[in-house]
């Protein structure tokens, strides 16, 4: 702040991941963000919230606020197994220390900001915000909880992803401050600063924020459009109730033009605004082309980010997805509808990495939240925006989506024939069901299998991994994900792709045990099928109840959150490990292998115990 001649700073940012200025990590694109538009951005990573607290008094208090960004990922699930057993790193963290980030970072953050710093505005963002906006269910508490800004004193989130929210509130800040708002505060030098209070008056209407309001400060009162959810207190003592919200909440997250929802808890109202548009293609590449190093802060230097050492040859090429699944939280942050860079934005980071020092000509990724979704949208724009499915491809594909693969082999070829690459591989997931569906157009038809074929001979890095999740047609549907029948099917055709081109190469399946409507029949008819496939299985996991998934609310609460009709999950340890014991059927200590003709006795046998 010296070398640059900054008296103080206008936003402060405290990240509790390690400080990676590259577009993956999100407190690097705000700050980047926020730093195009001349603000002066400071970002405190990882501070020390034991003794004097000194790393939040060094730079003092902003001009306009303090952002909270708790991380990349949730910080439970940062740091905890399903079976709640402290992982083995955190993926965000200097040679993956655990002891650099507290529990719940947002909550213990807000309340040092508040101690130290009454009257300055707090605003939260990032994923454990976002998926704790309203009430949800905390698995590592065992119990629901109201929204996040119940549990703190902040004074505002801004969910999902932070480009035009955060550009809209420091925009709004700033006219405040040209315009000398009545609220404003003025230091002991005469400089203009945000009050709590100026804050939530020019945020009232901001799209895509969550505020805590009395029933008579409710911005323009409890309107007709609005969808009044059923009160915090209502849904402990009937959490079907909260099944019923839920149905609202996922609705709501992926429509193009949403609806506010309120929430009474606690004798005050969370009110949360309609998420923005999907951002175009022309705002996501100048938010992808800020100036970033690509680089772990220097501070690191001779330490190991695990997760930065996954991602930094990797490239995004676009954001969102509407596969919907119901265990996964992408929709409720990133949203639905696909949003893609540009092609030109795409081969500029791609060059930029060639000139990394330690490139060796290798890509690990070119994809998104789900690999062959680039580019891909409704062919009717005006059906898009009045729909409200939270998946585009269950229970069947929509005739609206254009599954249309050649973009994206465009992409994979230009890349593929830049000046130091020798190979790009795709590590996201790819949706299989729609290299198989029938498009009912023979060009997009050819494009799939084209598609298909390039993908295994060119961009396997040995083993393809994809996520049939399960074996039983009923529990994938609950997953909302396709028939097991269409992974045989894309196996057939990767075993037989393999063979005619002379390659080794392995499709490796995920596994999921315990999700909701899963029993212990299910999980052994699992283990035989994958038995009988010649499967050992290694990428499997038990069901993590994480917030806001329509997977978490049948869990927590009994109840599909879109029939309401009862649904049974196994819930205590021994229930859990059960189910989750049947994928090592090849294990030492794991129970005999779970043949066709056996696996009913094994049922019984399970049920007795």
């Amino acid at each position: 702040m010296e070398l640059r001649g900054w008296d103080c700073a206008d936003v402060i940012l405290f990240s509790a991941d390690a400080y990676v200025d590259h577009p993956a990590f999100g407190a690097a694109v705000v700050g980047r963000l926020l730093e195009a538009e001349e603000l002066r951005v400071c970002i405190v990573p990882q501070p020390d919230w034991h003794g004097d607290f000194r790393d939040f008094r060094k730079l003092g208090r902003p001009r306009l606020f303090f952002g909270i960004s708790p991380g990349c990922m949730d910080s439970m699930v940062n740091k905890y197994t399903a079976a709640r057993r402290l992982r083995s790193e955190d993926a965000y963290s200097p040679d993956g220390r655990h002891d650099l980030r507290p529990e719940y970072p947002t909550i213990v953050y807000t309340d040092i900001l508040r101690k130290l710093y009454p009257d300055v505005p707090i605003v939260l963002g990032g994923i454990e915000a976002s998926m704790r906006r309203v009430m949800h269910y905390d698995y590592w508490q065992e119990r629901f909880r109201p929204s996040i800004l119940c549990d703190c004193d902040a004074d505002l989130i801004t969910y999902g992803m932070g480009e035009k929210v955060n550009l809209e509130l420091v925009r709004l800040l700033i006219e405040a401050i040209n315009d000398a708002h009545p609220l404003l505060h003025y230091d002991e030098n005469g400089e203009p600063c945000i009050t709590r209070e100026l804050l939530r008056e020019v945020a009232k209407g901001l799209h895509q924020t969550v505020s805590l309001w009395k029933k008579d400060e409710i911005p323009g009162g409890i309107k007709d459009d609005d969808i009044v959810l059923h009160s915090y207190e209502e849904c402990l003592r009937q959490p079907r109730l909260h099944a019923e919200n839920f149905r609202h909440i996922e609705e709501e997250s992926n429509k193009m033009h949403a609806h506010r929802l309120l929430q009474q808890t606690a004798g005050r109202w969370v009110v949360v605004n309609p998420p923005y548009p999907p951002l175009t293609s022309e705002e996501l590449d100048q938010s992808f082309d800020l100036p970033y190093t690509r680089l772990p802060h220097p501070k690191y230097e001779g330490k190991r980010i695990p997760a930065y050492e996954m991602i930094k040859f990797s490239v995004t090429l676009h954001r969102g997805c509407f596969g919907g699944c119901a265990f996964c939280t992408i929709s409720a942050h990133q949203g639905k509808f696909i949003v893609s860079r540009s092609k030109e934005s795409i081969l500029r980071e791609v060059k930029a990495i060639t000139e990394m020092p330690d490139f060796k000509g290798y890509l690990s990724d070119l994809g998104g939240p789900s690999a062959n979704m680039y580019q891909m949208r409704g062919k009717r724009q005006e059906l898009c925006e009045k729909c409200k499915r939270p998946s585009c491809i269950h229970p069947a594909i929509c005739p609206n989506l254009n599954g249309d693969h050649r973009p994206l082999l465009d992409i994979y070829r230009s890349v593929d024939s830049l000046p130091g690459i020798k190979k790009s591989f795709i590590g996201s997931g790819v949706r299989y069901d729609m290299l198989l569906h029938d498009w009912k157009d023979e060009a997009l038809n050819r494009a799939a299998a084209e598609y298909t074929k390039e993908l295994i001979t060119k961009h396997v890095s040995g083993r393809l991994k994809v996520a049939p999740e399960h074996t039983s047609d009923a529990v994938l549907n609950l997953m909302r994900k396709p028939s097991f029948s269409l992974f045989r099917q894309f196996k057939s055709i990767f075993d037989t792709t393999c063979r005619k081109a002379g390659l080794k190469q392995q499709l490796i399946p995920y596994f999921i045990s315990s999700h909701p409507g899963c029993t212990v029949r299910d999980m052994a008819d699992l283990a035989a099928i994958t038995k009988q496939m010649n499967y050992k299985l290694e990428q499997v996991q038990d069901f993590t109840p994480t917030p806001l998934t329509v997977s978490t609310t049948c869990w927590a609460t009994g109840y599909h959150p879109y029939t309401l009709e009862p649904i049974y999950s196994a819930k205590t340890p021994e229930e859990k490990h059960e189910q989750n014991k049947l994928f090592f059927w090849y294990k030492e200590a794991s129970p005999p292998t779970p043949l066709r003709g056996e696996r009913r006795k094994i049922v019984k046998s399970s049920n007795r115990k």
